[in-house]
């Protein structure tokens, strides 16, 4: 006879193993490489070149510059592709429940060229695409993207940055970028020539774009800039996009998509050329599902069904249910110091209307936030509920219970209580009715920015709460995910430094903190070293500070560590001040403003060793007589040490 009590087991150790098995798979990745200087036929290896496109005249040719061969009988109403061979996996889960979207960078050098006629045609785009294949019929105004009969379609899963040269009756006129979504009519848009700017004139002229996507914030954004000559030096990044779109990838492309080029001609004609290309891609790697394969290969769904057939569906979901209850969990919980409050999940279920999306604060990685209210107690609540309601879910729950119930600092999120019940993972916080310090400093247009003395607060407010957790705590702790949405405003817009999912507290005299399956926070915060260690130090949390200043000064996103450049090269130039949030006008202290982005440079050193202690930037900030450190005017390039760091593997460590 069979076991139901064995039978039940085996399914929790698939299911287990499915859901360990799944969470490897959301550990991002990085691709980055940077290509041309010249292209040649060595690239024809790595690109899937579409004709009449080509790899010739050191660059890629999107359309073709003569009449190559009997394939190619004229130049006017052409189209050609050229993309990068291997699929990347941009976002993570199923259909139903995607948990996580990937980010890129992309920047490239073009030259449109007009082939001496008087009207250019038609222009290029990079793009977002499901598979490497030419559309038929897509020159003239379908770019090489689409044609007439697929525009507009959803299943083309493409998302484009089209920069058109030709006016069709959609567009706002023929010299400007757009960003597209399955189709050539742009979902937004704008004209080159108020910049100054214009994309194919009749000589040569040569422009770098660079297309940023931030799979958190879900944002698309789009910088140009010209470069004088082809050999020239690349000038610096603009302080502001030129375009910028709220864009889930999720719904738009496949989960597996091509990067790469297109181009077309119509009547008229030009010559789409990319001169240089530098892609960095933070993908999902594939699972290795194989040895799950072959136990499922063996039979073993017919047997479950069978078994819970004869057992009873209600028998199964009982014991499941009863193994979500995890009585240790909640006997753990019930015995943390300081003992803190137990909520019930009828009142916060009640508290925040069922967890009603209109009551929805934000989200993250681990979980959903909601406001409350409990009416008896009259107080607001923030309710943090764990999205991974699973063996490691818990893990990171309790993670954070553990530290943050014992934290006690005016600048840091309090926490009132938790919730178990029924494998609902919730955690109880303080509402803070001014929300997270991002929502402030990046305001739509209209809205009054955040005055200098708030931003200066903030920064007074965050570097005093990173101190304390550094040096005052009992044990040392590292944040990991310091970044300004997870910087809250009280209602005197005090700061309070939240979200400590990802914080952990170093043990005895350790100095870094590795998280098995890779490095876990934010693309622009985390600091270069720990792409090769693994690892968390208070080192990586001073990186992301500095970021955080710099942010707040410049009223700019981190774009993958571009602002770090951009600063630097303001500071190169002398012009440091110029880095300042124009929002705000003259409306600032500019010996405070310069003091906060030397010392935000200084924070972002590439050396982990050259960033100053908390103990020493608090007092910079606080005591503005203490001097900043001094700041060379080339940010260094980072060097992998040939020594290990503290706690590492001598065996892990490599030289760049």
């Amino acid at each position: 006879m069979v076991n139901p009590t064995a039978i039940i087991a085996a399914i929790a150790i698939l299911s287990l193993l499915s859901a360990v098995h799944v969470e490897a798979g959301k550990k991002l990745e990085t691709f980055s490489k940077q290509y041309g200087n010249p292209f040649n036929e060595s690239y024809y290896h790595i690109f899937e070149v579409e004709k009449p496109a080509t790899i010739s005249h050191d660059a890629l040719q999107l359309t073709p510059d003569s009449v190559a061969s009997a394939e190619i009988l004229n130049l006017t109403h052409q189209s050609g592709r050229v993309f990068y061979k291997e699929p990347f996996k941009l976002w993570d889960g199923d259909a139903e429940n995607v948990t996580a979207v990937g980010s890129f960078n992309s920047s490239f050098l073009i030259n449109i060229f007009r082939l001496g006629n008087e009207t250019p045609g038609e222009g290029m785009a990079f793009v977002i695409a499901p598979d490497l294949d030419l559309p038929e019929h897509s020159s003239g105004e379908f770019l090489g993207l689409t044609n007439s009969s697929t525009d507009g379609n959803p299943s083309n899963k493409i998302v484009a940055v089209e920069i058109d040269t030709f006016k069709q009756e959609f567009d706002i006129d023929d010299n400007h970028i757009g960003i597209n979504v399955h189709s050539v009519r742009s979902v937004v848009n704008t004209s080159l020539t108020p910049y100054n700017m214009t994309i194919a004139p009749i000589g040569a002229r040569f422009h770098n774009i660079w297309v940023d996507y931030d799979g958190v914030g879900k944002v698309m954004q789009v910088y140009i800039s010209v470069q004088e000559t082809e050999t020239g030096p690349t000038p610096p990044k603009p302080g502001s996009p030129i375009l910028s779109y709220n864009l889930n990838l999720r719904d738009h492309v496949r989960q597996h998509s091509y990067f790469g080029f297109s181009g077309s001609t119509g009547e008229d004609i030009q010559l789409n050329r990319v001169l240089r290309w530098n892609l960095t891609v933070h993908y999902f790697p594939e699972n290795d599902d194989q040895w799950l394969k072959i136990v499922l290969g063996a039979g073993i769904p017919v047997f479950v069904l069978l078994v819970i057939g004869a057992f009873g569906l209600g028998y199964y979901l009982c014991r499941w249910r009863m193994q979500l209850s995890n009585p240790k969990l909640a006997g753990a919980l019930k015995t943390l110091p300081g003992s803190p409050r137990e909520f019930g999940f009828r009142d916060l279920n009640k508290a925040t209307g069922n967890f009603d999306a209109k009551n929805k604060l934000g989200e993250g990685g681990y979980g959903v936030v909601y406001r409350g209210f409990l009416v008896e107690e009259n107080l607001q609540i923030a309710v943090k509920r764990f999205s991974r309601e699973s063996i490691k879910g818990q893990g990171d729950f309790l993670a954070e219970l553990t530290i943050i119930n014992r934290l006690r600092h005016k600048n840091l999120v309090k926490l009132l209580g938790w919730c178990h019940k029924n494998g609902k993972l919730l955690l109880v916080y303080e509402y803070m009715p001014n929300g997270s310090l991002d929502k402030h400093l990046f305001a739509p247009p209209g809205a009054d920015p955040l005055p200098w003395n708030l931003r200066y607060n903030a920064i007074s407010g965050v570097a005093s709460a990173l101190h304390y957790l550094h040096n005052e705590f009992e044990q040392r702790v590292v944040h990991r995910d310091l970044k300004a949405s997870n910087i809250m405003l009280d209602s005197s817009f005090n700061a309070r430094l939240g979200d400590f999912g990802l914080a952990r507290a170093l043990e005895n005299e350790k100095t870094s903190y590795a998280e098995a399956g890779g490095v876990l926070g934010t693309m622009g915060y985390i600091a270069p070293e720990c792409f090769h260690t693994g690892k968390a130090t208070q080192q990586s949390d001073v990186y992301a500070f500095g970021v955080v200043l710099l942010e707040v000064v410049c009223g700019q996103h981190p774009g993958f560590n571009d602002l770090v450049d951009w600063v630097w090269f303001m500071h190169r130039d002398g012009r440091l001040l110029e880095a300042v949030d124009p929002r705000l006008g003259h409306q600032y202290v500019a010996e405070e403003a310069k003091r906060l982005l030397l010392l935000g440079l200084a924070c972002s050193h590439p050396a982990a060793a050259k960033r100053p202690k908390t103990e020493a930037i608090l007092k910079m900030i606080m005591s503005k007589t203490v001097p900043v450190p001094f700041v060379p005017a080339f940010r260094p390039v980072f060097v992998w040490p040939s020594a290990p760091l503290p706690d590492s593997d001598s065996s892990s460590t490599s030289t760049t």
